[in-house]
């Protein structure tokens, strides 16, 4: 019995020890963006005339969000013979004759914007990308996902670039809408400004492979002809481009001070969605080409970071081993006295807890001005959601490494931005699935692991354990109750009382 004990927690400190190598690629990240934060990117220089730029609009069932998106994308200044808008509508209810008339509305203005309705949904997003490009007119082709309202000045802030003749597409940072809607808003904002403003600007500045982000970029268009188009073999198109592109030596910029506001999902289930899409995708993207990337005579350190990059989700298969070892760990070590060993996986611990909470609290601080408090006060929640996504995203990476075919599922957008508007009504709602109890059943686990902790006297373990818990709680119980009229304020977590307590 003693000998499997100590295999256990062997097996235990493996487990740790890998995942403690991806978490400690964040310092790699943090010390790249600092020491290439002022390269900042500049225009080689400027057209003598500007070229024809066509902008596409994919969307599917968005009626709450198309509207303002023909709109916004109507007042983006550029001379109005250089520019053609495609709105690439697969829709399959109302958003058909909303998108009809938005666009009918604007063309009657003088606007070059047509409509392109698909009766299939063939390729999904990538599929009708690619259609658009059968009509389009433009030399570049920028395109925006239904949720983004982009600025006047994205077309003069991105052109430029392509003065440069090894350019191959520009990516603007994405700001968030809705950041304070709810405490899962504002988590989800802090996680994808971790994406954009630290990894995006270390990648690209350090002369690193980064990716398009599927919006709010815009692309040369003999660039994707000569990657090999859009394909949809992967359900993230834009990382499979954009590793094809940069493979084929295109050159890519990302300008971390332009930006273009979009919605964050305001329900668990559309966000686990999401982020399940996200995952999958990239570990497909990297059984597609990193074995080509490898046996190409790129650069080591471009070869390094496309592994860590491209595999990095991996990391949600460790941490779901992870969950079900540490509570019985925790109670091995009181009932044999091993708190020795803590001496040797807690520093591992710490240090890739400590690689999360210094990487996310340095993007805040180079997002937007803030105070210590305003960067640390939503940093627990940021890492329980991480945590507690961890079997949404492990289901996504095995999914794709055994080769499961899913479809594309598009994230609902239900053009709520403000605090006090309501979502609960809207269509496009996500069924009910086995999964958030299965996220449930892990959190009540690590609640036994808790008061098993305490009864002992084990305080050590106990901030780990609750952090554990929290984040599996609130995944599956948000999923599970989010909507109901009673109880889904609790997990709503609206935060404007916080707002005020600290001026956010």
């Amino acid at each position: 019995m003693v000998a499997f004990d100590y295999a256990f927690l062997a097996f235990y400190f493996l487990v740790l020890v890998s995942l403690g190598f991806y978490g400690s690629h964040r310092y790699v990240m943090s010390y790249l963006y600092r020491r290439h934060r002022k390269d900042v990117p500049t225009a080689k220089g400027e057209f003598a005339e500007l070229p024809k730029v066509t902008i596409q609009l994919p969307i599917y069932n968005e009626l709450y969000v198309v509207e303002r998106l023909v709109e916004a994308v109507c007042k983006i200044r550029y001379p109005k013979d250089k520019l053609q808008i495609q709105v690439l509508d697969d829709s399959t209810d109302e958003t058909v004759e909303i998108a009809r008339n938005a666009v009918a509305e604007m063309r009657a203005t003088g606007i070059d914007i047509s409509y392109v309705h698909r009766t299939n949904r063939e390729g999904f997003k990538a599929g009708a990308l690619e259609a658009g490009l059968a009509t389009a007119h433009g030399d570049f082709i920028a395109v925006f996902d239904a949720d983004f309202v982009p600025k006047p000045d994205f077309l003069e802030r991105t052109v430029q670039f392509f003065t440069d003749d090894k350019v191959g597409m520009v990516q603007v940072r994405w700001e968030h809408l809705n950041r304070d809607f709810s405490l899962l808003t504002q988590a989800q904002a802090i996680l994808l400004d971790g994406h954009f403003v630290i990894e995006h600007t270390a990648r690209n500045r350090s002369g690193r492979f980064f990716n398009f982000n599927g919006t709010a970029g815009i692309w040369r268009r003999s660039t994707i002809a000569d990657a090999g188009g859009w394909q949809h073999d992967t359900l993230t198109e834009d990382l499979d481009l954009s590793y094809r592109a940069q493979c084929a030596g295109w050159q890519f910029v990302y300008v971390n001070d332009a930006v273009a506001p979009a919605e964050v999902p305001v329900e668990m289930a559309a966000f686990k969605s999401q982020q399940h899409r996200w995952a999958k995708g990239s570990i497909q993207v990297a059984r597609k080409l990193l074995p080509t990337l490898l046996r190409s005579k790129l650069p080591l350190k471009v070869k390094f970071e496309a592994i860590m990059h491209l595999t990095n989700n991996i990391a949600y298969v460790l941490m779901v081993v992870l969950s079900l070892l540490m509570p019985i760990a925790a109670v091995l070590r009181i009932e044999r006295g091993w708190y020795e060993s803590l001496w040797i996986d807690l520093p591992m611990f710490l240090a890739a807890t400590f690689s999360v909470a210094s990487f996310y609290m340095l993007a805040q601080k180079e997002a937007r001005p803030t105070t210590l408090l305003q960067r640390s006060i939503y940093l627990p929640m940021v890492m329980s959601l991480g945590i507690g996504l961890c079997v949404n995203n492990a289901r996504a990476v095995v999914e794709a490494l055994i080769g499961y075919q899913t479809g594309f599922k598009r994230t609902p957008k239900y053009g709520v931005t403000g605090v006090g508007q309501s979502w609960k009504h809207v269509k496009y709602r996500f069924k009910i699935q086995w999964q958030p109890f299965i996220e449930t059943a892990i959190g009540v686990y690590f609640t036994w692991g808790v008061i098993t902790a305490m009864i002992a006297g084990s305080w050590i373990a106990v901030p780990f354990l609750i952090l554990f818990g929290s984040g599996f709680l609130y995944v599956g119980l948000a999923s599970l109750l989010q909507r109901n009229r009673y109880l889904g304020w609790i997990f709503e977590g609206r935060i404007a009382f916080a707002k005020k307590a600290v001026k956010v």
